[in-house]
């Protein structure tokens, strides 16, 4: 693969996905699409170069978006997050929202489904609580194949053996062979959909919570400053954001800043009140 066939596919990614390669990135390149360019009969990366430049097959296009935005994901990831969720997120807003009794929360970036699985699991154990409650989680990816195997809730022994407590296992799966399925109730829960974060996000409607996590890292400063003042307009008021440990809002976009009580909670900056007129942020630790 020559540099200008590298440059070119690095601008492809960059054009669809808004992920940013860099010739550091050279061998992972290689490593995730060089399988792609086996299986649809390319003798090289040149010749799948090539071929994305014809711009004919849309198909091949997908498929090389979805193999290097495809990132590794496990059921209660990095713990804090979660911790944030149930302690500190869920008691504001079950206050706040006792009148209506609606909550919506976003899983952006979802991949195989582990996370907005994991926010269905820690609602379904408060169902007291949250009795006459209308909760609603949406779950998106930019990778369809990735998206439709996270529809099926059916993971690996190696899968549900990552951060999965085993009381939740058997209480929340039913094994189907060397696999677990989890819940139909909560599988219910979630409703997957494809969707590109660079793309218009609006219908997606209002957002109480969103995660929104080891995403922007990928992206460069425009994109990600451009990601999230979206986001803002499409939080409520009083909305939450969470965002990876290597992220921070704050000193991309002037609609979020650290708040002064609580260590990685961050609340609306100067540039949000019109869009977003209080809007909170929670970054994992």
């Amino acid at each position: 693969m020559t540099p200008a066939q590298f440059a070119f596919l690095a601008k492809f990614l960059k054009d669809r996905s808004g992920l940013v390669i860099g010739e550091d990135k050279r061998y992972l390149v290689e490593a995730r699409l060089g399988p792609v360019a086996h299986q649809r009969g390319l003798a090289s990366l040149s010749d799948l170069a090539a071929a994305l430049a014809r711009g004919a097959d849309l198909d091949l296009a997908a498929r090389v978006v979805e193999a290097m935005t495809t990132n590794e994901t496990f059921f209660f990831r990095d713990g804090a997050p979660f911790t944030l969720f149930t302690d500190v997120m869920l008691p504001h807003l079950m206050a706040a929202r006792a009148r209506e009794k609606t909550l919506r929360i976003w899983s952006a970036a979802c991949s195989s489904g582990q996370e907005p699985y994991s926010l269905a699991m820690l609602l379904a154990e408060r169902k007291a609580q949250l009795a006459g409650w209308r909760v609603e989680i949406v779950a998106t990816d930019l990778a369809g194949e990735v998206v439709e195997r996270a529809k099926e809730g059916l993971f690996s022994q190696f899968e549900v053996q990552r951060g999965l407590p085993i009381k939740l296992l058997l209480k929340h799966f039913a094994q189907e062979g060397e696999r677990w399925r989890i819940d139909a109730a909560l599988r219910q829960m979630v409703h997957f959909r494809t969707l590109n974060l660079l793309r218009d996000f609006s219908a997606l409607g209002r957002f109480d919570v969103v995660f929104c996590r080891n995403v922007l890292i990928y992206f460069d400063a425009e994109t990600k400053a451009d990601v999230l003042n979206r986001i803002a307009a499409s939080m409520a008021p009083d909305g939450y954001l969470m965002v990876g440990s290597a992220e921070a809002p704050e000193a991309i976009t002037r609609r979020f800043r650290a708040h002064p009580s609580r260590g990685g909670l961050l609340v609306k900056g100067e540039g949000a009140a019109s869009a977003a007129p209080a809007l909170s942020l929670v970054a994992a630790r």
